[in-house]
């Protein structure tokens, strides 16, 4: 099991970059150190594997164009394939530990148009209402899911067999994932076009983050109007379109503070925030310290 501390993006889809995960076995397990990433969250992100996770240590709130779900240690859940969310710790001042299984559900399936697929995994992965199923402690069935996601953590990947024994318990989990969303799936759901929107331009902003970006341009990277733009990305990110690209550059911005030597200047003006005075201005209201205080405190964290 890999430990992670930070998150990639594929160029051009930006979906999340998930180390080790190949075509003929497309599962990996991670465990995400959440109180090491660079401002303890984890930035708007989807991929088209499935996320199930369990709580390991501290508390994590899943942000999602739905609403918000907060999960504490001992608590789980799933996150459906290609599902915009975000994670953020709960206290800046707790280990925080989250294990998880990704993989794609062809795993479970087996070819595509399978009866296993059309019966029990596209109820799911295509019900737009369900975003995530969460998991909590505290009845027999979820129990028993919690259970099941932290025993499949010890099938040995050194064991013979261990591809087979993987398969079959995390398709034992998506079973009793399945009976625990049947009242999700008899609430029905439509999809919402504007959820390839957001991603669009979201898409954009990563491309050019580093340049001038126009409300105007923005929209047209989705074929949206600008009062359309600014109605979706409140929808979905709760935040205005110039909220989120502002953020997206300081992230970027902590990111290359943590990794590299540049001058405060250099990172600036890479990250599209114009001067170092406004930079830091705006540094220090979004991570409460300077620009090179952020440096000194992650790269010393890493020796």
């Amino acid at each position: 099991m890999k430990n992670v501390q930070s998150i990639e993006f594929h160029t051009g889809s930006k979906e999340e970059i998930l180390p080790g995960f190949s075509d003929d076995f497309p599962y990996i397990a991670s465990r995400a150190e959440l109180d090491k990433y660079p401002g303890h969250f984890v930035p708007w992100h989807w991929h088209r594997a499935v996320e199930l996770f369990y709580m390991e240590s501290g508390s994590v709130e899943y942000s999602t164009p739905r609403g918000k779900i907060q999960f504490p240690a001992g608590s789980g859940g799933m996150v459906n394939t290609n599902v915009l969310h975000m994670t953020r710790a709960a206290s800046r001042a707790e280990k925080n530990s989250q294990i998880l299984h990704i993989f794609d559900t062809s795993l479970l399936a087996g070819e595509q148009g399978s009866r296993i697929e059309r019966q029990y995994i596209s109820p799911i992965i295509t019900a737009p209402q369900i975003e995530m199923i969460p998991i909590f402690p505290g009845s027999a069935v979820q129990d028993s899911i919690l259970k099941l996601i932290l025993e499949a953590f010890r099938v040995s990947a050194d064991k013979f067999g261990y591809e087979m024994k993987m398969r079959e318990a995390l398709s034992e989990i998506w079973l009793k994932l399945f009976e625990l969303s049947r009242p999700m799936l008899d609430q029905g759901g439509e999809f919402n076009r504007n959820n390839d929107k957001i991603k669009l331009m979201m898409i954009y902003i990563y491309e050019h983050y580093s340049e001038k970006i126009s409300i105007q341009e923005l929209a047209s990277s989705a074929h949206l109007s600008e009062r359309e733009c600014f109605r979706v990305f409140h929808d979905y990110l709760r935040m205005t379109p110039v909220e989120y690209i502002k953020s997206y550059r300081l992230q970027k911005a902590c990111q290359m503070l943590t990794k590299g030597q540049e001058s405060v200047t250099a990172v600036s003006h890479a990250c599209g925030l114009g001067s170092s005075s406004y930079f830091g201005k705006v540094f220090r209201e979004y991570a409460h310290c300077t620009p090179l205080e952020y440096r000194r405190k992650w790269q010393d964290c890493d020796i």
